[in-house]
């Protein structure tokens, strides 16, 4: 598709669209909306699509950005002029070059209409992108869900710096041959991973242990516990995309072109419970962030680990009844945790995890190329003066700042050196007196 003509085709329906929004949102009293916020990004609550990406180097000269669309989030009408039951989206991607400041290298603008299909369960949009060697990039995404009258925006960042990273590889499933975007795996299943790069005789995979420690309390000026050990193999066959891989182990595989190479792709595998909770022995290790190591030891040790982390729950909690809402509350938080920041380990090990954990999802979200600052609202003050009465909002923050790092490009870290004020031993005793820790909750809530 010409991404010119498909502009100006298109371009008066989303514009409309957007006032359309502007003006039924200037018809309330509510304050006015911080375009630069956000915080939906990370709150599932706020956005009814959750799109995925990948990118894919194919030349020197072009990338492609893949976009997956779950059929379970998506709108479908059948108010059209075919009567056939079918979404509407509009998308709008702006790449930047962030080489030296930030350059605007190319744009594209696509009209999507998805005609459902009742056996299909995702939806797979490729949008060509014009690129440079040597160089890194933000692709700043704009979804326009025009049945919902819903936007919402997304940043894929990746570079053309090495003809070896993650960029020229494409994993797949063995037996559908479906573009995995998601590069976790489980047990017993069979993938393929193909390189999009110069030809090569070779493969190597690094097997890394799974990295078990959590973050340090954000109230201490220590550093993130990172991977800094040898792989405990390497392995290599011969290339071919046909051959399947299964990586059955819990574990990180790095699959790289050149045994001494540091960038490739990798292969997560966390389990097979892995994102969610649902046996005890995997539902007690989150409780490190509560939990004291006394606490945690007898939990790891009991004869009868459900009925212990039942225990632990109704002593927070005071009765059943209150410790099903914590436990509902606090797993739901692991659970969109591993959804939204998993990089070479569970998203809830993260520090961005840790803090999601606890304080839940952010009130705002600021992104940068760099990073990302969350805040958290605390109570709004009050003031008068000249007979009116001004309020005012305050917010504690959280910075963090992206890893270039050889396993993924989903990795954050917290800068505490910017965050003296955490809060975190009121947080930590308000979940262990069976209260959801908010800054803004009166508290007896």
């Amino acid at each position: 598709m010409n991404r010119n003509i498909s502009f100006r085709i298109y371009s008066i329906s989303f514009l409309t669209a957007l006032a359309f929004l502007g003006i039924t949102s200037c018809k309330t009293s509510q304050p006015a909306v911080d375009s630069k916020d956000l915080s939906y990004l990370y709150n599932p609550t706020k956005s009814s699509i959750k799109p995925r990406f990948t990118v894919l180097s194919e030349t020197d000269e072009s990338a492609v950005l893949s976009v997956k669309y779950f059929a379970s989030e998506l709108f479908f009408s059948e108010a059209n002029p075919q009567g056939i039951a079918t979404a509407q989206m509009l998308m709008s991607v702006r790449l930047y070059s962030l080489g030296e400041g930030r350059t605007l290298a190319d744009t594209a603008n696509f009209s999507i209409s998805i005609v459902k299909e009742e056996a299909r369960r995702e939806y797979v949009y490729r949008i060509p992108l014009r690129v440079q060697p040597g160089e890194k990039y933000m692709a700043e995404v704009k979804i326009l869900d025009r049945l919902r009258l819903e936007v919402i925006q997304s940043f894929v960042p990746f570079n053309t710096l090495s003809s070896g990273n993650r960029y020229h590889f494409t994993a797949r499933g063995y037996f559908a041959k479906n573009e995995l975007f998601n590069p976790v795996v489980k047990v017993n299943e069979y993938v393929n991973l193909q390189y999009r790069g110069m030809p090569i005789d070779s493969l190597y995979i690094s097997y890394y242990q799974p990295l078990r420690d959590v973050p340090y309390p954000p109230s201490m000026l220590l550093p993130e516990k990172t991977i800094d050990y040898d792989p405990d193999t390497v392995i290599s066959f011969v290339y071919s995309d046909t051959i399947p891989l299964m990586l059955s182990n819990e574990g990180i595989y790095f699959c790289t072109i050149d045994r001494e190479a540091t960038e490739g792709f990798t292969f997560m595998n966390f389990g097979e419970t892995y994102p969610s909770m649902i046996n005890p022995e995997v539902m007690i290790e989150p409780l490190a962030y509560i939990a004291s190591q006394e606490e945690l030891n007898t939990l790891r040790t009991s004869a009868k680990p459900k009925l212990a982390l039942d225990d632990f729950w109704i002593k927070c909690a005071g009765n059943v009844e209150k410790a099903r809402e914590l436990i509902r509350i606090y797993y739901t938080r692991i659970l969109y945790s591993n959804y939204y920041f998993t990089s070479y380990k569970e998203g809830w090990r993260t520090e961005r995890g840790m803090i999601y954990t606890i304080y839940g999802p952010p009130d705002k979200v600021y992104k940068t190329s760099d990073g990302e600052s969350w805040g958290y609202r605390k109570p709004v003050l009050k003031s008068s003066w000249g007979g009116r009465v001004h309020l005012q909002e305050n917010y504690l923050w959280f910075n963090f700042r992206i890893r270039d790092g050889k396993f993924s490009d989903n990795d954050f870290f917290l800068s505490r050196s910017e965050t003296l004020v955490t809060l975190w031993d009121q947080a930590v005793a308000s979940w262990k007196k069976g209260i959801v820790f908010r800054l803004d909750n009166p508290e007896d809530l």
